[in-house]
């Protein structure tokens, strides 16, 4: 028997006076996931993925936003400072609503969701980091006070980033790494049947 999946709205505005951070999403009630992206990439990448469609599927919320300066999203003098950042991050997914988040962040998106987690990690359910950047700012410390259960992904032909934030995020406590095979630096790109794959055993299994 086919399954309908739930239509995806076209854009959802983070309400009047606010910043106007362009997202996708779709509307199951269950764990949220929020998808950013990397440099050459936008929310619309994981609706051409599938991953919005698959997610709602499996009965999760799910939101791609566009970082600032992206798709839909304007540029934003917040994001000029790593606490702006974490700041514009936590007002977005406040305004959309989102409490139960599990964050995925690949590539450039690190430079948000990394300040957001070393401040804000107490709002999420998950992270789900793909070979992030800026994780060189952040001391072991840091990474040792965030309990959030986490996802490390990675692909094995990465030379962009994987090995630097692998040793880095490998000091949160309560964290697994799964490597794709034969997967560059953008490894759901190149596996996506793979990366799907993780991703739903990864939330599935979330408390």
């Amino acid at each position: 028997m086919e399954r309908t999946l739930p239509p995806l709205s076209s854009w959802v505005s983070t309400g009047p006076g606010s910043l106007g951070v362009g997202a996708r999403e779709t509307s199951p009630k269950r764990v949220e996931v929020v998808l950013l992206h990397g440099r050459a990439f936008t929310s619309h990448t994981w609706e051409q993925l599938g991953t919005l469609q698959l997610l709602a599927q499996r009965g999760y919320r799910a939101v791609a936003l566009d970082l600032p300066g992206f798709g839909n999203s304007a540029p934003s003098k917040e994001a000029s400072t790593e606490a702006g950042r974490a700041e514009l991050l936590e007002r977005v997914l406040r305004d959309l609503e989102v409490q139960n988040a599990v964050l995925v962040s690949p590539s450039l998106s690190g430079h948000y969701a990394l300040p957001f987690l070393m401040r804000g990690h107490h709002q999420l359910h998950g992270f789900v980091p793909i070979a992030p950047a800026s994780t060189q700012n952040y001391t072991q410390e840091q990474f040792w006070a965030v309990k959030t259960p986490t996802l490390i992904l990675y692909g094995e032909l990465d030379r962009v980033l994987a090995r630097e934030s692998l040793r880095q995020l490998r000091h949160l406590p309560n964290h697994s790494v799964v490597k794709l095979q034969d997967a560059g630096h953008a490894c759901y790109l190149h596996k996506p049947k793979d990366f799907h794959l993780v991703l739903l055993a990864f939330l599935d299994h979330l408390p």
